[in-house]
C-alpha cells in the first residue's frame, strides 16, 4: 500500500499554493480587476439614483439600462482590440498595454463628461456619455481579460481568477456604496470626477507591469500561425483589398476557426452554457424569495449583500488555492457539486420560513460555493484560449456564457410561480446535474487538466 505523505509535507504544499497570492503579477490582477469593476455601477445602479433625484421618469430610467448593451456584444469588436495596433502607443507600450491605456484614458474622460452632464435638463446627453462609458468599460474588460491570461502562468490561473473577482467586487463597492456617500456630501459632479480619477489605479498598474510576450512553443510569434489552410493561401484580391482581407482572416476568422478545430469544441461550449445554470437560476430569484419570506430590505442588505460579499470573496480565494494545488478540472467538479448542494439550503429555508439564522447560513454557503465555482470557472475559460487570439476568444466565451445564462435563467420566475419555492429550488439543484455530467465526461475523455488541441505556451517578459 502506498504510504501517505507526512502531515508537515502536505501542509507545506498548501502553504506554497497560498503563497501564489503574494506574487507580483497576481497582485497586479487585483488592481486591474478593481479598474474593471469600477465603471459598472456608475452607468447602472448609482446612475439610476442620480436620475431619480433629477426627476427623470421611471420609464426613461428603465431605458437607460440599454446603455449596458456593449457588455453583451463586446465580442463584435474584440478582434480589433486583439489585433489592431494603435499608432504611437503600440510601438512604445506593446499591444495589450497600449489598448489598456487607451481604454482607461477614454473611461476617465467619459466619466468626467457624465459627471458634467445635467440629466434633468438634457437626459439625451447623459445617456450618450453613459453609453460611451459602457463601451469603453466593455473594451477595457476585453484587454484586461486577455492581459490576465497572457501574463500569468497556468499554475497562477486560479489565483488570478480569484484576484480578478476580488478586485471587481471592490470596484463595484467603491462605485456603489462609496459613491453614494460622496454624492450625499459633495454632489454628483465631484463624485464622478473622483471616480474618473480612480481609473488611474489601473493605468499605473499597467505601466508598472510588463507587456506579455506571446509565442508558440517553438519560439515563433504565434499571431497568424493558425489560419485555416484556405485562408492561409491568401485571398485573390490585389493590393489594399488583399491586405484588408488577409487582416480580416487573421483577426476575425482565425480565432473562431482555431477554436472549432479543437476536438469536441461543441461539448466544451455546451458545458460553458450549463455549468453555472443551477447557481444562476437560484440567484435570479433569491431576492423575491427572501421578500416572500418577510425578510426586510435591511435584513437582505446586511446579510445578502454585505455578509454575502465577504463569503463570495473568501470562496474565490479558496477556489484559486484549489486550482493552484490541484489543477483546473478537479476543483471545477468539486466546486460544481458544492454549488449544486448549496441550493438545497434554499429548500430548507422555504420550509422553515422566516429564520434569520438559517438565512445567514444559506447565504454563507451559497455565496462561498459560488465564489469558489467562479474562480475555478474563470481559470478554466482562461485555459481554453489560444494566446494568439486571447482577447477575441475570451470575449466570445464570456459573451456566450452570459447570453446563454440570461436566456435560460429567464424562465426562473415562471417556474417559481407555477411550482412554488420548495419545488423551484429542487429544480435548480437538478439543473446543475447536466453541467456536472458533461464535466465528468470531459474528464474521462481528455487527460485531467489538459485541454484538447491546446498547442501554445507563453513566455512572459521578465
Amino acid at each position: 500500500m502506498r504510504p501517505h505523505p507526512p502531515a508537515h509535507s502536505t501542509a507545506l504544499h498548501w502553504l506554497r499554493a497560498c503563497s501564489v497570492y503574494g506574487e507580483r503579477r497576481v497582485v497586479a490582477i487585483l488592481f486591474l480587476g478593481f479598474s474593471s469593476g469600477l465603471p459598472l455601477a456608475l452607468t447602472f445602479s448609482t446612475l439610476s439614483l442620480w436620475l431619480t433625484e433629477e426627476g427623470i421618469s421611471k420609464t426613461a430610467i428603465g431605458l437607460f439600462a440599454l446603455t449596458g448593451v456593449p457588455y453583451t456584444f463586446k465580442f463584435l469588436w474584440a478582434p480589433l482590440v486583439d489585433q489592431l495596433p494603435i499608432p504611437w502607443l503600440t510601438p512604445r507600450l506593446g499591444r495589450r498595454r497600449s489598448w489598456a491605456i487607451l481604454t482607461q484614458i477614454a473611461l476617465m474622460l467619459s466619466l468626467f463628461c457624465l459627471g458634467l452632464s445635467k440629466p434633468g435638463e438634457s437626459p439625451f446627453a447623459a445617456a450618450l456619455w453613459a453609453l460611451c462609458t459602457a463601451f469603453w468599460s466593455a473594451s477595457q474588460d476585453i484587454v484586461i481579460d486577455a492581459y490576465r491570461v497572457e501574463i500569468l502562468e497556468e499554475r497562477q490561473y486560479g489565483a488570478g481568477a480569484a484576484m480578478s473577482v476580488l478586485g471587481y467586487r471592490l470596484g463595484m463597492v467603491v462605485s456603489g456604496a462609496a459613491a453614494l456617500y460622496l454624492a450625499t456630501f459633495f454632489g454628483w459632479f465631484v463624485t464622478y470626477t473622483l471616480m474618473a480619477a480612480l481609473m488611474g489605479i489601473g493605468m499605473v498598474t499597467i505601466l508598472l507591469n510588463p507587456e506579455p510576450a506571446v509565442k508558440t512553443a517553438d519560439g515563433r510569434e504565434s499571431q497568424g500561425d493558425n489560419l485555416p489552410p484556405l485562408l492561409a493561401k491568401g485571398p485573390p484580391w490585389p493590393g489594399r483589398r488583399e491586405r484588408l482581407m488577409a487582416w480580416v482572416a487573421r483577426a476575425v476568422v482565425a480565432p473562431f476557426a482555431d477554436f472549432m478545430r479543437r476536438d469536441s469544441w461543441g461539448l466544451v461550449l455546451l458545458f460553458i452554457l450549463l455549468y453555472k445554470l443551477g447557481d444562476t437560476l437560484a440567484g435570479v430569484m433569491s431576492n423575491p424569495f427572501f421578500l416572500d419570506l418577510a425578510f426586510s430590505k435591511i435584513d437582505i442588505a446586511n446579510i445578502s449583500k454585505i455578509f454575502g460579499l465577504g463569503a463570495t470573496l473568501a470562496g474565490s480565494v479558496v477556489g484559486g488555492v484549489l486550482v493552484n494545488r490541484m489543477g483546473i478540472m478537479k476543483p471545477l467538479l468539486y466546486c460544481g457539486i458544492l454549488q449544486m448542494l448549496s441550493n438545497l439550503l434554499f429548500v430548507l429555508l422555504a420550509q422553515a420560513g422566516h429564520n434569520l439564522g438559517l438565512l445567514t447560513l444559506t447565504i454563507a454557503v451559497e455565496n462561498f460555493s459560488s465564489g469558489m465555482g467562479t474562480a475555478a470557472f474563470v481559470a478554466y475559460l482562461s485555459s481554453l484560449c489560444n494566446i494568439a487570439y486571447t482577447a477575441t476568444q475570451y470575449a466570445l466565451l464570456t459573451s456566450f456564457m452570459a447570453f446563454g445564462r440570461t436566456l435560460l435563467a429567464s424562465v426562473g420566475g415562471a417556474l417559481a410561480d407555477h411550482v412554488g419555492w420548495s419545488a423551484f429550488f429542487l429544480l435548480t439543484t437538478l439543473a446543475a446535474v447536466p453541467g456536472l455530467a458533461l464535466l465528468l465526461r470531459m474528464m474521462q475523455r481528455f487527460a485531467v487538466d489538459q485541454h484538447p488541441a491546446k498547442e501554445t505556451v507563453h513566455e512572459s517578459a521578465t
